[in-house]
């Protein structure tokens, strides 16, 4: 299964694209959509939807993954991310790739196994579990990376309440890492 995973913004739109195939996670490629600040915020929604389109098309993703919106103290930024999510969305639907959202808690316990994990630490776990370097990976990218590595971890759980991280370990010891 290939996962596209998104994180966005109006300023930086990281993404990151992975191939999960039984129980293994191999980086297919990441990146940053950076639309020029003297755009209009209309016209940075634009670019961040044809470049996800483009993306779409070049590696025909399964799934779709994006971060949910969360609410700050700045609600002008709140609602601009809302809208990358937006069009984000829109270029998965049109394409007909089926999108699903996980909240910025969910995604950092599914990779770190801690809910208020910092960008570093969730940078740190993306570049052990993907062996690729932190030097060249923005916090952009490693975030969308860690919403396609959570939905890849999600999607292998098995459908019952009793998901947990011991049952987890307990059903994929090869993902153990040991230092």
């Amino acid at each position: 299964m290939i996962i596209l995973g998104v994180d966005p913004g109006t300023i930086f739109t990281g993404y990151g694209i992975i191939k999960y195939a039984k129980n293994e996670i191999n980086l297919i490629t990441q990146g940053v959509i950076k639309p020029s600040l003297k755009l209009s915020i209309p016209y940075r929604l634009e670019v961040i939807y044809n470049e996800l389109n483009k993306l779409i098309k070049i590696y025909k993703p399964d799934e779709f993954a994006i971060e949910t919106a969360f609410y700050g103290k700045n609600v002008q930024s709140a609602m601009k991310i809302g809208y990358a999510r937006g069009v984000s969305l829109l270029a998965a639907i049109h394409n007909k790739v089926p999108a699903i959202e996980y909240s910025p808690r969910e995604i950092k316990k599914s990779v770190v196994g801690n809910g208020a994990a910092s960008k570093k630490q969730v940078q740190y776990m993306i570049h052990t579990l993907l062996n690729i370097s932190a030097s060249k990976m923005s916090f952009d990218e490693s975030d969308a990376l860690a919403v396609a590595v959570c939905h890849s971890f999600k999607s292998s759980m098995p459908l019952s309440k009793g998901k947990s991280w011991k049952q987890f370990i307990e059903l994929n010891p090869d993902r153990i890492i040991h230092s």
